[in-house]
């Protein structure tokens, strides 16, 4: 059909009223408003240890250590911790975890204002990034709950995208503007009071908490399900872009002597991710979700090469290229990652999805941490335009895994049934139509969980930048 302002600005406002409808939700907001005091936090925690551990031992090699070893242990640790909500209940896992949380952070703390050694602030920095309560994952898998089947599942996702750009935008500059006015101490201290507040609130709000399942459904682990292990792979490679455009943008602005345009940079990176986000959540698409992951890291591996053209352009274009490449590969990524997330809400049951959705978060996490380890090694040999090498060639080799594997990303039946646990007749009617939506719907796409990274100490200038997703 031709484009035409009329058919423009319908499908605008059909849009708008699936979102609207989204937050209609009854008590959608009794667990949304808390679960966004929580997740600032969630962004604050590494780019803040890297900020306290540098403030504490005037080192940016102790600082990454210990930032990157948050990261890490986040990443490792947060499945488990999905898996125990799904098991347990959400409530009953994550009010001992915060409590953790806070002993491990508050010691942390504590340690850096009497100057403690690397050593236990990199052990506290683990502990504080393990027992980081997943309340992303959480929220996503309330409204797999509460809305599956009704149309506006892919609308909820869109919405959390958002939330997540929103969050990893505004919590550095938060964190920044309170360690320079006071110090990183009080910066993590404010982080560790809204993660308990959050997190408390948000664990006795029952509204849309997935029923707790047995533990004998998934005995063998949410990895060893059909491609789920080839997603988290996947989803390491689009992290690596995150990590590696840190690293490329802070060491490309620092080598033309503006260092503070890094901010910029970054935010036209963040701000085209959340319209990527927007526009691709709230779309109906006839291709299946395999189809589309696989197209779009193709198109993410085009996109993530131009900043590396761009650094390397004659100086009177090298920043409009940059602002540029950096906008094509946010408005990519932000769907490759909603796509990712679909195709696990697709091949894992709703008694296991908190678990799925913290293992791609967490892949992500460290994709981050090794994207920006590796290209700042790379910067330090090569120059700037090296760190933009990286996101290519982990993404290519994502793609082209995913493209020989594509048959492992198709649901299977299972035994007695032709649907996954829990799936509804109005979402079967859905899946046999290739996801094609009605006007007022969006396609089923979660959105991105990104743990932040920092794990490089070339990347100790990109705190005026702040993490990403």
């Amino acid at each position: 059909m031709p484009w035409t302002l009329a058919g423009a600005t319908t499908q605008t406002e059909n849009r708008v009223k699936s979102y609207i409808g989204v937050l209609r939700s009854p008590g959608a907001w009794r667990f949304l408003i808390p679960a966004l005091v929580a997740r600032l936090p969630f962004a604050m925690l590494q780019i803040g240890i890297l900020l306290l551990v540098q403030w504490a031992t005037g080192s940016y090699g102790a600082a990454g250590l210990a930032s990157a070893a948050a990261a890490i242990a986040q990443a490792v640790v947060g499945p488990q911790t999905g898996r125990l909500a799904d098991r347990h209940g959400q409530a009953r896992v994550l009010i001992p975890q915060v409590a953790l949380h806070a002993g491990a952070l508050g010691t942390l703390l504590l340690l850096a204002a009497h100057g403690a050694s690397l050593l236990p602030l990199t052990v506290f920095s683990a502990l504080a990034g393990a027992s980081m309560p997943q309340v992303s994952s959480m929220v996503r898998a309330r409204w797999s709950h509460l809305l599956q089947g009704s149309g506006r599942l892919g609308a909820a996702f869109a919405l959390e995208s958002i939330t997540d750009e929103l969050t990893f935008t505004l919590a550095p500059v938060l964190l920044v503007a309170v360690s320079t006015v006071f110090s990183p101490v009080w910066a993590l201290a404010l982080a560790l009071l809204l993660v308990l507040a959050g997190t408390l609130v948000f664990a006795r709000v029952r509204v849309g908490a997935p029923t707790p399942a047995p533990a004998s459904s998934r005995a063998s682990g949410v990895l060893r399900l059909r491609g789920v292990a080839l997603l988290a792979g996947g989803a390491a490679a689009i992290g690596t872009v995150f990590g590696a455009t840190q690293v490329g943008v802070t060491s490309f602005t620092a080598a033309l002597g503006q260092p503070g345009s890094a901010g910029a940079i970054y935010g036209t990176f963040s701000a085209a991710s959340m319209v990527g986000g927007i526009v691709y959540g709230a779309r109906k698409w006839r291709w299946s979700p395999s189809r589309r992951l696989v197209l779009l890291l193709a198109l993410l591996v085009f996109a993530a090469a131009l900043p590396s053209v761009a650094a390397t352009a004659p100086p009177a274009l090298t920043y409009g290229f940059m602002y540029a490449a950096v906008a094509l590969a946010g408005l990519v990524i932000a769907p490759a990652v909603i796509t990712a997330y679909t195709m696990v809400e697709r091949l894992v049951g709703a008694e296991a999805r908190t678990e799925a959705y913290t293992w791609l978060g967490g892949a992500i996490g460290l994709g981050i941490a090794t994207g920006a380890a590796i290209a700042g090694r790379l910067t330090d040999a090569f120059g700037p335009a090296a760190a933009f090498l990286v996101p290519p060639a982990a993404v290519g080799a994502a793609a082209l895994v995913l493209l020989l594997r594509s048959a492992s990303l198709t649901p299977i039946e299972r035994p007695g049934s032709s649907n996954p646990p829990d799936e509804r007749p109005a979402q079967k009617a859905l899946d046999a139509q290739d996801i094609v939506l009605p006007p007022l719907t969006a396609s089923r796409c979660p959105v991105m969980n990104r743990a932040p990274g920092e794990a490089r100490n070339a990347t100790a200038s990109a705190t005026s930048i702040g993490t990403p997703m």
